[in-house]
């Protein structure tokens, strides 16, 4: 028996219930037209809402927009902005150190992440003098443990200069 007939058959054996989920939505259901969003850190979630219109992010597959309706996924994180747009028009920032965006069937998004912060808690000034502080022990002042974290620490850093003003 071939693999089609296998799934063919499988598929008819599903109980009724099981077997309408699996079939597509038609033109007259309802698509919703908001995000529910959920940003959680794994001490506190620092932003919910239901009234989310578009989220952009950081995705390791290249950066992404998720509106209502998206196919269903999971992105892993890199450090990165998370802009979020809010059905008023206006827009929160959250910077994150990585993390998962988790969208599910029913335009919700969970974006779960070690590390998160408001755009606007981040000072310039105060970035730049990091970034000098680990380029110095980036360049071989220190051990090979020290080196590697200089570098982490450098991505992440100016992956968020980039974003601050």
């Amino acid at each position: 028996m071939n693999s089609l007939r296998i799934a063919r058959a499988a598929i008819r054996a599903r109980p009724v219930a099981m077997r309408m989920a699996a079939q597509r939505r038609g033109y007259a259901e309802a698509i919703p037209d908001k995000i529910k969003l959920s940003l959680s850190l794994p001490h506190q979630t620092i932003f919910k809402s239901q009234n989310v219109v578009q989220v952009n992010i950081p995705a390791e597959s290249g950066d992404m927009g998720v509106l209502a309706n998206h196919v269903p996924s999971i992105e892993q994180l890199k450090p990165g902005i998370v802009e979020v747009v809010e059905e008023n028009g206006s827009t929160k920032s959250f910077f994150l150190s990585g993390g998962f965006a988790t969208v599910q069937p029913d335009s919700s998004l969970s974006i779960n992440a070690p590390e998160a912060y408001p755009l606007e808690d981040f000072s310039a000034e105060a970035i730049r003098n990091q970034i000098a502080e680990a380029q110095k022990i980036a360049s071989g002042s220190g051990s090979e443990q020290d080196i590697a974290e200089a570098k982490i620490e450098l991505e992440v850093l100016e992956t968020l200069h980039a974003h601050v003003k």
